[in-house]
């Protein structure tokens, strides 16, 4: 077992959703006035919230992508609200948002420092070049995600899709780099 636990911190979810029928993005426009709308410069709309802290892009198809939220249930909540706001200004929408977590970015510290060259070489799919990159880049197999890790002992993890998913890979990584003699603790 590791010394000490990470400290994993949720940085941004983001989450697809759809209402499976098209919208009128120039009449959302018109009854909100604090969205983003350049169809000139981007098919889609931007509605952002302040509680939770999300943007919300809506394109016409009835598809939208949150990002911003720090956990599942604040990026399940964001859309909610977006669809409960755009109804209440009279924007007709008959279905509920069918929500998929797409990918979860999470920072951690491992507390103590990683010798990266031997790390890249004990670690399979890990990719370390020092020239292009600080970081070592790891892909792991299960959970399906990928870290970059860095010497100090910070890292960041994305792919998961699910918040347990994030906590398991750094446990992993961190077990493993430990079991390796990889860390090194001041």
């Amino acid at each position: 077992m590791p010394q000490t636990k990470a400290l994993i911190s949720i940085e941004n979810v983001v989450a697809s959703a759809s209402i499976n029928q098209t919208v009128d993005l120039n009449q959302i426009t018109r009854s909100f006035s604090d969205v983003e709308y350049h169809p000139d410069q981007f098919p889609g709309l931007v509605f952002r919230l302040k509680v939770p802290k999300t943007a919300t892009l809506i394109f016409s198809s009835g598809k939208m992508v949150c990002t911003g939220a720090k956990s599942e249930e604040q990026a399940i909540k964001a859309v909610k609200t977006v669809v409960q706001k755009l109804r209440k200004g009279s924007i007709d929408i008959r279905n509920e948002p069918i929500i998929d977590i797409q990918n979860i970015v999470a920072s951690a510290s491992l507390g103590g420092k990683v010798h990266l060259e031997e790390a890249a070489r004990q670690l399979p799919k890990s990719m370390y070049e020092p020239e292009q990159f600080p970081g070592l880049i790891h892909r792991m197999a299960d959970p399906k995600t990928v870290i970059l890790l860095f010497a100090s002992g910070k890292l960041v993890c994305t792919g998961a899709k699910k918040e347990t998913e994030v906590y398991r890979a750094v446990n992993n990584l961190h077990v493993t780099l430990e079991q390796k003699g990889l860390m090194i603790y001041a």
